[in-house]
């Protein structure tokens, strides 16, 4: 695919527009259909696109494999201390009442970051399968030339 002239320019194209979507599932989650979840695979499907368009090695100069492990640590790790502060302000975990003085504002600042948190997570986490299986068919690829 990567000599395909026109599969470059149109990734070209529906890459930033893929991911301006995700954006947009990500922040309008909680008035919307969707959420963390949807919007982190949409955006683990726009590298997706890229890695299969200009190779695996372009899209893990991207994003390389090491910053999706982060990445998916940091995900959960925000969930957790959102969760965890209410916890420590005096509510119940994912209580979000204690966040804010405005039981709204707080309402809307913890949904926010824990659907951040969830959308880091995801889209990181599909982007390490789909990764380490591509990793393993190449390696696999390799092994049948040398015999």
């Amino acid at each position: 695919m990567r000599t395909n002239g026109i599969l470059r320019l149109v990734a070209r194209f529906l890459i930033p527009l893929i991911m301006l979507f995700g954006l947009y599932i990500q922040f309008h989650g909680e008035y919307s259909p969707g959420g963390g979840f949807q919007a982190g695979l949409v955006f683990a499907s726009a590298w997706i696109l890229f890695a299969l368009i200009y190779g695996l090695d372009s899209a893990l100069q991207v994003v390389p494999f090491r910053a999706q492990y982060v990445g998916a640590c940091l995900g959960v790790l925000l969930y957790s201390l959102i969760g965890v502060l209410g916890v420590a302000l005096g509510g119940r975990f994912l209580d979000y009442g204690p966040l804010a003085e405005s039981p709204q504002a707080a309402q809307q600042t913890g949904i926010i970051l824990v659907e951040l948190g969830v959308g880091i997570t995801v889209a990181t986490v599909a982007m390490l399968f789909f990764t380490m299986f591509a990793r393993r068919k190449s390696e696999l690829e390799q092994l049948g030339e040398d015999d």
